[in-house]
C-alpha cells in the first residue's frame, strides 16, 4: 500500500504538522484571459546601464583574485601602516630576545672586531695628519727599543 500524500497518512492526527501553502495563488495563472494585464518585473535603469555591468563585472573579477577595493580614507590608511610597522618591530625585537647563547657571543666578538678596526683607523687617521718631526721622533723609538731587544737576545 503506497501513500501519495501525508493526509492520507492515518499515523498524523495532528494537521499543524502539515505544511500547507502561506501564500496564495495569483489568478492570471489559471486563467488565459486575454484581457488582463499580466504583471512584469519592472527594469533597474541602474543595473541595465553599462558603467554598472563593466562596475559589476570589475568588482567580482578582484573579489576572485582576492584584491579589495581600495577605498579607505588616507587616515585610515596611515592608521594600519603604523599598526602594521609596530607588530613587525615587536616580532622583531621578540626574536632578538630569544637569540641564543652562541648567537649572543658572536654579536659581542663582532661588535668587539668593529671597535678595534675603528681604533686602528683613527690611529692611522692620527698618524697621517701629525707633523713630520712626530713620526721621525716615533722611528727613532721604535727603532731603539728594536735594538735593546737584540742585544738582550
Amino acid at each position: 500500500m503506497l501513500l501519495n500524500s501525508p493526509l492520507e497518512d492515518p499515523d498524523l492526527k495532528d494537521s499543524y504538522l502539515i505544511p500547507r501553502n502561506i501564500m496564495a495563488e495569483p489568478d492570471y495563472i489559471e486563467d488565459d484571459n486575454p484581457e488582463l494585464i499580466r504583471p512584469q518585473k519592472l527594469v533597474n535603469p541602474v543595473k541595465t546601464s553599462r558603467n554598472h555591468q563593466d562596475l559589476h563585472r570589475e568588482l567580482l573579477m578582484n573579489q576572485k583574485r582576492g584584491l579589495a577595493p581600495q577605498n579607505k580614507p588616507e587616515l585610515q590608511k596611515v592608521m594600519e601602516k603604523r599598526k602594521r610597522d609596530q607588530v613587525i618591530k615587536q616580532k622583531e625585537e621578540e626574536a632578538q630576545k630569544k637569540k641564543s647563547d652562541l648567537e649572543i657571543e658572536l654579536l659581542k666578538r663582532q661588535q668587539k672586531l668593529e671597535q678595534l678596526e675603528l681604533e686602528k683607523q683613527k690611529l692611522q687617521e692620527e698618524q697621517e695628519n701629525a707633523p713630520e718631526f712626530v713620526k721621525v721622533k716615533g722611528n727613532l723609538r721604535r727603532t731603539g727599543q728594536e735594538v735593546a731587544q737584540a742585544q738582550e737576545s
